[in-house]
């Protein structure tokens, strides 16, 4: 009997994934809706009826169950670099010749051109043909594993479509949101009141970041694989040795493959692959931003090699930014967190690079009267970085005759106190720490995700509860109650207490998120745990003098003047002293290295993998840091134990091989217990 069930259990996923493969890589469908939805609830009810017969290629295990609780940053088996960028057909010559210089011998190879899309670089990683684990860009050697989430986007394989697959395979790729996707999306953002992504790009990385994999799954992301590394000891053939190949090999494992590719043999066909793509592309579903143009030859790519940060042996051609005219409304000023003012044209709404845009930046002062700038202007907007929408040029002939120059006003549009230009800046400030934009602003900085990360109190509660005066500091949030709360619109009392309870929670926060969240100018996130760690109290921070700060590796003069100038000042000091009383934590843990030694795991060293029973990694990670020891992401001679869980892959058997202990969560537990 349950071979009978494993073997139907085992047909209804190779005819599900059939059917997937046919309906989102090659855009013909082979099953009606209806019967797919039948025989995934059909596989759905196996499943639960026999869990130990399911396995992590089933579809039914592209969507997470429960929401992630964070993600964990891993290393890259290899280096993901970021390309080099040429912004004319001029500086690919260039290019051209110096990868030619350094191969004189090779100076006619084939060259691959492929369109570029505008996503986000993904690397997967596949033991024995199953899709193991899903990784982030990062910085190019450490991203963040978002398996979870990769396993929803349809057009990748969980299982590679051939029989006796590699015992190793990395592939690279985009993930992308199609154009229509983001237009459904966005307008179920404005149906709910909630603010429209800015570009598929960033609604894209954005969506792979969320840490319940159901909503990535109801955004349909896409996914075009590029690259296909095969890391092979015992067998180098696996590799296929041309660019073109791998394209043509992964596209018969199953992935997606971008059908707008061609062999060049001259640099004369790349560019007229280049030009003839610079205004076919409008026409995609699909946002790309240039040409790949990667060498065909793998031999003459190793031979080449990479630079600190790109390989030589590819480039990317980018097309200049798309530029539109449109007209200037108006002219609004924000005003920012920092009191910094920003004055922003308020456009007629014009399409530009696949968006509807109706603001621009107009940066400062000192651009708008470079720009000449008169309302009612035509001007000329593009996107600065693909991202932000900002005005170019003013053509100034079009200019109506009773136009009237835009001026920055002299006070502050949120609470009219004068604002000020400090000599050494392009920026115009209000320098009035109770205004209420500043403190809308300073609030949202509190409790963003890299500071104090207050779950469910975001941009619009903070402007309800600023606007209606319940708040005018940060300080003031661990004042709010729960009666407090309950008359605002749209409040009920268990979103009351959730919030309350939130707000109270983030008070264990550590020293080192509290330093980022005062929004101390130029101290971000990194910066701050320095901070924090060289100066273990607010105390000792507050006292020292900006040569004892900058003298901290990695904080430059500029950085410990503004700390210094942040705590002369007397409505900060007064803050610290209210959060002080709220019960924030304003100090680091223990420093004394003797303490340290004492404790029971001091030197040793952990890496956690799988899925542990009931502990999440970072659960694991806190309790063997609590007792002195340390937790690290990759497997090497130097680690102690490894703490695996289910579905632990390459890392299990590396630490098999160097002989390193395995435990299992109860073997930690058991670790924990007995060493205290």
């Amino acid at each position: 009997m349950g071979s009978a069930i494993a073997l139907q259990i085992t047909q209804l996923r190779q005819q599900l994934q059939r059917a997937s493969y046919a309906y989102y890589v090659l855009d013909r469908p082979i099953l009606e809706d209806e019967i797919y939805d039948r025989l995934y609830r059909q596989l759905q009810d196996l499943e639960a009826a026999h869990p130990e017969l399911i396995t992590p290629d089933s579809p039914t295990q592209r969507v997470g169950e429960r929401p992630a609780e964070q993600f964990t940053s891993v290393r890259h088996n290899i280096p993901l670099y970021s390309l080099e960028n040429a912004f004319d057909l001029g500086e690919f010559q260039v290019w051209q010749q110096r990868w030619q210089r350094l191969a004189p011998d090779a100076a006619d190879a084939t060259a691959v051109a492929e369109l570029k899309i505008d996503g986000s670089a993904l690397a997967l990683t596949y033991e024995n043909g199953i899709l193991m684990r899903g990784v982030t860009r990062g910085d190019g050697t450490t991203g963040e594993d978002i398996t979870q989430n990769v396993k929803t986007i349809r057009t990748l394989p969980l299982r590679l479509q051939v029989e006796s697959p590699p015992p190793l395979v990395e592939v690279r790729g985009e993930a992308f949101l199609p154009l229509d996707e983001f237009e459904r999306i966005n307008q179920q953002r404005l149906e709910a009141d909630e603010a429209p992504f800015a570009n598929p790009r960033n609604a894209a990385a954005g969506t792979l970041r969320q840490l319940d994999s159901r909503i990535v799954a109801d955004r349909r992301l896409a996914f075009f694989a590029y690259t296909l590394l095969i890391p092979s000891a015992d067998d180098p053939t696996l590799q296929p040795p041309s660019q073109w190949q791998a394209l043509a090999q992964l596209a018969q494992w199953g992935f997606k493959v971008n059908p707008y590719r061609q062999r060049c043999q001259t640099a004369e066909e790349v560019s007229q692959f280049y030009n003839d793509w610079s205004t076919q592309r409008l026409g995609l579903p699909y946002m790309t931003d240039g040409v790949v143009v990667k060498l065909d030859d793998l031999a003459l790519q190793q031979r080449l090699g990479f630079t600190q940060k790109a390989p030589r042996w590819a480039i990317a051609l980018k097309y200049p930014a798309e530029e539109v005219p449109t007209v200037v409304l108006a002219v609004t000023a924000q005003v920012g967190r920092t009191g910094a003012v920003t004055p922003v044209a308020n456009l007629k709404p014009v399409q530009l690079a696949g968006t509807t845009v109706a603001r621009a930046t107009l940066h400062n002062r000192d651009r708008i009267t470079e720009l000449d700038l008169h309302l009612g202007d035509t001007v000329i907007v593009r996107k600065a970085g693909e991202i932000i929408p900002e005005v170019v040029r003013v053509l100034s002939e079009l200019r109506p005759a009773d136009a009237q120059p835009y001026q920055l006003p002299s006070h502050c549009p949120e609470c009219g106190e004068a604002l000020v230009k400090p000599e050494d800046e392009a920026a115009t400030r209000c320098i009035n720490i109770t205004c209420p934009a500043i403190v809308r602003g300073a609030l949202i900085h509190w409790a963003s995700r890299n500071a104090l990360d207050i779950n469910g109190v975001g941009q619009k509660w903070i402007e309800q509860w600023v606007d209606q005066g319940l708040i005018k500091s940060v300080a003031d949030l661990y004042g709010l109650t729960v009666e407090t709360l309950l008359p605002l619109e749209r409040m009920g009392e268990q979103l009351a207490e959730k919030l309350v309870a939130a707000i109270q929670a983030s008070k264990q926060q550590p020293w080192a998120r509290v330093l980022y969240g005062l929004g101390i100018r130029h101290v971000g996130s990194v910066n701050a745990k320095v901070l924090s760690q060289r100066f273990p109290t607010v105390e000792q921070l507050a006292a020292a003098e900006p040569e004892a700060i900058a003298a901290v590796y990695g904080i430059g003069p500029e950085i410990a003047q503004a700390v210094y100038d942040w705590f002369q000042v007397s409505a900060n000091q007064a803050l610290i002293e209210r959060l002080r009383g709220a019960g924030v934590c304003l100090a680091g843990p223990e420093t004394d290295q003797s303490l340290t030694a004492a404790l029971p795991l001091a030197g040793k060293t952990f890496v956690i993998t799988g899925t542990l029973p009931s502990l999440s990694r970072n659960e694991a990670k806190q309790l063997i840091e609590q007792a002195g020891g340390k937790v690290t992401g990759s497997v090497s001679a130097k680690t102690h134990y490894l703490v695996a869980g289910e579905s632990a892959g390459s890392k299990l058997a590396k630490a098999e091989k160097l002989a390193i202990p395995i435990l299992s969560e109860a073997d930690l537990q058991q670790l924990l217990s007995s060493a205290g």
